[in-house]
């Protein structure tokens, strides 16, 4: 299976897509800090360079990626949906 999505950080709650995803396809990412492999199934499409969720992730709660904060989700995200300026803030302004 080839890898669609880069995982930087183990504690990181969303990937990179480093290949167009389609919705419904189940898709493997590379964990790059310590070499695992990780499966999500997409809820929606997500374009080369955007964020896929490896968790839930609740409304309000902390955005992971490169094992620090990116943001803040600003409504519910499930595992496996797009994650972008629609649903994460910044919390720099």
């Amino acid at each position: 299976m080839a890898v669609k999505f880069f995982v930087h950080h183990e504690k990181d709650t969303v990937g990179v897509a480093v290949a167009d995803i389609k919705a419904g396809e189940t898709v493997t990412g590379w964990v790059m800090d310590n070499d695992n492999e990780v499966t999500v199934t997409a809820l929606n499409d997500i374009p080369l360079g955007h964020k896929i969720a490896l968790c839930d992730i609740a409304a309000g709660d902390t955005v992971i990626k490169y094992g620090e904060s990116i943001g803040k989700s600003t409504q519910a995200i499930k595992k496996g949906e797009h994650v972008h300026i629609h649903n994460l803030k910044t919390v720099r302004w």
